[in-house]
């Protein structure tokens, strides 16, 4: 549901193109290297006319950019754009704050470096100093 025009907030704005369960789980998806629609639909679990909806909005927005990989019949991928990727630290919150407080009592997720293969975290941390920076002292900075 679109947020009322008079609340024009950066959050309000993002949540218009990903604040429903199905756009998360997609995105996930999209992350886990998962890109055509039959196999989203069977992974997902998810009817195939909320799939179509949802990919239309996150490309439509450009969250994802639809690819074709097949002529006839024409068939598509579905790849991050910019603009997806850069969502990956807030569906990595989004696990981390599951694992934490709605977790089942399993061991949380851990995420690693493809690279290297050790663990890599999540933080919030101050341009100038680099110090990480708990919410409680996080501010607007007000421009002049």
């Amino acid at each position: 549901m679109p947020s009322d025009p008079s609340d024009n907030d950066s959050i309000s704005a993002a949540l218009d193109v990903i604040g429903d369960r199905w756009s998360l789980l997609v995105l996930r998806a999209v992350f886990r290297r998962i890109y055509r629609f039959s196999d989203l639909r069977d992974d997902l679990g998810i009817a195939s006319n909320l799939l179509t909806t949802r990919l239309c909005r996150l490309v439509d927005h450009g969250v994802l950019e639809k690819v074709r990989y097949q002529e006839r019949p024409e068939r598509f991928e579905y790849r991050l754009t910019d603009a997806g990727r850069d969502l990956s630290p807030v569906l990595v919150s989004l696990m981390q704050w599951g694992d934490a407080h709605r977790g089942d009592g399993e061991a949380p997720t851990v995420l690693a470096h493809a690279d290297c293969g050790e663990p890599v975290e999540n933080i919030t941390r101050c341009t100038s100093c680099h110090t990480p920076v708990d919410a409680a002292d996080i501010r607007k900075l007000e421009t002049t």
